[in-house]
């Protein structure tokens, strides 16, 4: 609670400054700007980086003294150390296809070393973007196509904007989500009883129609989308006929500036209803469909050298609930008898939350802190997991297009309803803190 107060104080304070802002990326990633916008404009960026963790091993459980899944660095697993091309993508965007200016489109793909790219067969280069607009009746825009989801803030903004290299618990676990043919509680030797993803992770996108727009009030712009999408990530089709319906609403007082750089100060609300299928649950084989909802919301805001954000997030069904024993997935236990699998709540619950801070030193200097929390699987004692992190960040500006992120994140977890001795806590006491660098160039 000292916590939860504290970071309210800081956001507060920071609140009562006048300038704000936040951008509305519904309208950014939807539309171009002005009819005049060129027919094609190719752009992209790359983020190469380097992740380190002290590579603490497993202290308790089957698996003991085997590699910590948590301290290893994905998407691969492989490595507590690693140089990577987290993403690369490269796109085009514009409008009129040489007909008129209430068509635009938006083409991106996506070439980095991340869960798009190898989760699932994903392959070396994957489309993460492809969508068309139809801006033709007033306040009801239609986007049709594979593109970002109306809903949370980590989620819905570019990318190449976000402050952190890596994000919250709560995004990371449940929002980003994994597609799991089971929940893992087959148990065994072969390849099958790890419960790999079937297909690559789903990037906060869907493929579907939105109706969405803006309209101003005064001082005020207010946002809306409603989607609906096949609830099956990027991939190209349906995998089980049941539908995701998506909702959102943003508020912004808005002050100035333009596009991911706007004064304003925004606060929204979101909410997501799906069905997931699976094919064995508790040892059981045959299809079996369980709903996944996920709601949250949150406020975004910066005057002049300061910024901050602050989000709450819910999450009913489909939790996933990490990999068993905390071994990297696939792993054979100490004995010989069962691989560490990925595992899903199909009927659970989780919640979690952050507060983000943010300070420019100097034009070319930003520091800043999050705090975030996460409590996964709260509908049993036993079972619920609590993760917290605190983010220490630096950004420094070479120019507009180019940065450098340095991070370094205080973790750690415990599992509220064993006792501090049992092999969960002693597992979870070994969560190392993680520095993360990375270098974003756009073009």
């Amino acid at each position: 609670m000292k916590k939860i107060l504290g970071c309210a104080a800081v956001l507060t304070a920071s609140m009562t400054i006048n300038n704000l802002h936040a951008a509305n990326w519904l309208m950014l990633q939807g539309t171009e700007s002005s009819s005049s916008a060129p027919r094609a404009k190719v752009w992209g960026f790359i983020q190469p980086e380097f992740q380190s963790t002290s590579g603490t091993e497993l202290a308790a459980g089957p698996w003991k003294g085997q590699d910590a899944a948590f301290n290893m660095i994905g998407p691969d697993l492989d490595s507590s150390d690693t140089f990577q091309i987290r993403r690369a993508r490269i796109g085009v965007r514009g409008t009129g296809f040489g007909l008129d200016s209430g068509v635009n489109y938006f083409l991106l793909v996506e070439a980095g070393n991340n869960g798009i790219t190898k989760l699932g067969g994903g392959g070396a280069v994957k489309a993460t973007d492809a969508s068309v607009t139809f801006n033709y009746v007033p306040h009801a825009r239609f986007r049709v196509g594979l593109f970002k989801t109306p809903g949370s803030e980590e989620g819905l903004m570019a990318i190449h904007v976000f402050n952190y290299v890596n994000f919250t618990s709560m995004a990371r676990q449940q929002l980003l989500e994994r597609f799991l043919a089971e929940d893992g509680s087959r148990k065994g030797t072969d390849k099958d009883a790890t419960n790999a993803p079937v297909s690559a992770i789903g990037a906060f996108r869907d493929i579907g129609v939105q109706v969405f727009d803006t309209f101003k009030s005064g001082e005020w712009e207010h946002s809306y989308a409603a989607m609906i999408g096949n609830g099956n990530g990027i991939d190209w089709s349906d995998n089980d006929s049941n539908k995701d319906y998506y909702l959102y609403w943003a508020s912004e007082r808005v002050f100035g500036g333009q596009k991911a750089r706007r004064q304003g100060w925004k606060m929204f609300a979101w909410y997501n209803d799906g069905t997931r299928t699976l094919d064995y649950v508790n040892g059981i084989a045959g299809k079996q469909e369980f709903d996944r909802k996920r709601w949250g919301f949150g406020t975004t805001y910066l005057k002049g050298k300061w910024r901050a954000a602050a989000e709450f997030t819910w999450a009913d069904g489909m939790i996933f609930n990490g990999s068993d024993g905390g071994a990297v997935p696939g792993s054979l236990n100490n004995a010989g008898t069962a691989r560490a699998s990925l595992n899903m709540l199909p009927e659970d619950k989780a919640d979690g939350w952050y507060v983000d801070l943010g300070y420019k030193v100097m034009p070319q200097l930003e520091l800043d802190v999050r705090y975030d929390t996460l409590h996964r699987g709260t509908d049993t004692n036993k079972g619920q997991r609590d993760f917290e992190t605190w983010t220490l960040g630096a950004q420094w500006f070479f120019n507009k297009k180019a940065r450098l992120i340095a991070n370094y994140e205080i973790r750690s977890a415990e599992a509220p309803g064993w006792s501090s001795s049992a092999p969960p806590n002693r597992i979870l006491d070994g969560m190392d803190d993680r520095f993360s660098v990375q270098i974003l160039a756009i073009f």
